[in-house]
Order: structure tokens, then sequence, then C-alpha cells
């Protein structure tokens, strides 16, 4: 028998990909509505509890909406929206994000999807967190930029029409009330008192994302080598079929290459690992200097959207971990 799918928003960026990943399985059966009655709550209500499982890939006040009108016991939820990311009874979606956390997605009712920037900053800063070489008060900065696809319709239907003559800006800062949406699940899932300063930007490219955290590892109550800080991130994905810690010998590699005086590092490309589930952490460092610089790369719209919630459905299913991904 195959399980009941229902995603609420396929429209929508994320939901179109969730829809292209879980096209043609045989194992699963992708309920639809007539367009004409995405808006009807009456239809939408039979559609959501009609379902073994609800993907929502809404605005927030649309996802909590949409689990309000869940009234039939054992329909499960897996929300992409920001409502649901830090909220009691559910189970945070990022599987690698701890040993048991796994297991708290594959027994949950309730699952929230992480945001792109938050799956980045949370796999570099919780093992360091978790191994005491970060203390919970310091002080963090996170910077990252990001595809435009992550802005939605209207920032995407921007971006690809021709700027006007003069104007062509190759990325822009954003969040200047330092109040992005994703740092209440940053500071809460990295285990951090403290919120980080937090400073993203889109570029002017489709997808794809980098994450950086820099350190002053001299400034640090543990006083961490840089070796400590890669050795913490290499033990806490061992093993990960999707999260990958670049080696000594990779780093060391990208750090030699250079073009030009400036010194620009070639490989860390932001779309590297577009259109697949994967991420992966580099751990950049300077012994003598006492500093790092942590980056994850991954696609905004794979592990950080749409990539992470099939691979949540297949958990909650006991379903293979990595099938359509």
């Amino acid at each position: 028998m195959a399980w009941k799918i229902f995603i609420d928003g396929e429209a929508g960026t994320t939901g179109l990909q969730i829809r292209e990943r879980l096209q043609g399985r045989a194992d699963l059966e992708l309920m639809t509505i007539d367009p004409a009655l995405r808006k009807d709550v009456g239809a939408r209500a039979a559609a959501l509890n009609g379902a073994d499982v609800v993907v929502l890939c809404l605005p927030d006040e649309a996802a909590k909406e949409a689990v309000s009108l869940i009234t039939r016991a054992g329909v499960r939820v897996i929300d992409a929206s920001t409502a649901h990311r830090v909220a009691a009874g559910w189970v945070y979606g990022f599987a690698e994000m701890d040993g048991a956390q796994r297991a708290a997605i594959a027994g949950a009712a309730r699952v929230s999807n992480p945001g792109c920037f938050a799956t980045g900053a949370i796999a570099l800063l919780r093992p360091l967190v978790k191994t005491g070489l970060l203390a919970a008060e310091a002080a963090v900065t996170v910077h990252a930029v990001s595809g435009y696809s992550g802005g939605g319709k209207g920032l995407i239907a921007e971006f690809e029409q021709a700027p006007p003559v003069g104007t062509r800006d190759a990325f822009r800062p954003y969040g200047m009330t330092l109040a992005h949406k994703h740092l209440p699940e940053m500071q809460a899932y990295t285990g951090l008192q403290h919120a980080p300063v937090f400073a993203p930007s889109v570029g002017r490219y489709a997808q794809g994302m980098i994450v950086e955290v820099p350190l002053a590892l001299w400034s640090l109550a543990s006083k961490p080598t840089v070796a400590a800080v890669r050795d913490a991130l290499t033990a806490a994905y061992a093993g990960s079929r999707f999260v990958e810690v670049a080696g000594v010998e990779e780093t060391a590699e990208l750090q030699r290459a250079r073009a030009g005086a400036a010194g620009y590092v070639a490989g860390l490309d932001p779309e590297s690992l577009n259109g697949t589930n994967r991420m992966r952490l580099f751990c950049f460092g300077n012994e003598a200097a006492e500093q790092v610089r942590l980056v994850a790369v991954l696609d905004n719209l794979g592990k950080g959207a749409s990539g992470a919630a099939v691979q949540n459905l297949n958990i909650m299913l006991g379903l293979d971990e990595g099938a359509g991904l």
C-alpha cells in the first residue's frame, strides 16, 4: 500500500521541488486538489485529513491555519515554514544534528523542516558547543550568501529580469534589523545562550549557498587548536550519508589554490551541490594566528529545503532515507 502524501502549497518553489523529488515513486501516492480550490478551506481540510503525511510549503500564518484544520488522528506533518521551528511539540528536522535526532524524527507526528541558513550554522556550531570547544555564552557571528531562489517569487522575478543599466548588484546584504527569521532556531539548536550576529546576503545566481563562521580561537576559554575544531566536526558527522567534512589534505589544497594577489580560494562554489541533499563542511585555519573560518556549502533548495523535507518524510515512514535524493 502506498503512503498518501499531500503537499499544501505545491505551487511554490519548495513545493514544486518536493513534488518533483517524490514524483513517480511506487511507495507514495501524491494527492492533489483542483488548483481553483487551493484556497478553499473545505477542499484543503479534506485533503489535509485524507493524507498520511502532509507537507506544508506555506507562509507562516497559512501553515498555522493548515495545522488547525487537521482533525484526524494519525495525520503527520512536515512544516517547511518558520512557524513551528522552535515550537513545543515539534521535532526539528535536521537528522544529522545529534545522535538521537533521527529516531526523534522517525517517531514524530509533527516535524519542522530547518531553515537553509540555520542548517549550515547549526552544522558548524553545535558540535563545538556540545564538546565544550565553544562556550555556550560565546559571542558568534555568522556570514552567509544564498541564491535568489530563497527569496520567493518576487525576488526571483526581479533577479531574472535584466537590471537597469548601472545598477547590476552582484549581491545584496540584507537583514539589517538583526532579527532574521532563522535566528531563533540558530540559537535554540546550536546551544548558544545568545543569538549570533547574522549577516545574510543574496547573490545574483539562482540557488546554492555558503554559510561561514569565523572564530578567533585565542579568545575562546578552551583555547582549542585548529585540529581540535576540525576533529570535532569530523567526529560529529562520521558515517553521515549527506553531511561531509573536508579532510586535511583537501582543505590545505584549497588554501594553497590562489588566483591572483587577492588569494581567492577556488573550489568553494555555492552552486557546487545544487540539486543534491548534500552539505560539505570546511575548517580553514591558521595555527599561528589562532583563527579559523568554518564554512558550510549546501543547496538552499536541497539540504536547505526540499531535500531535507524528503529526507524527513522517508525517515518518518521508515523508508530508505535516500529515496528520491
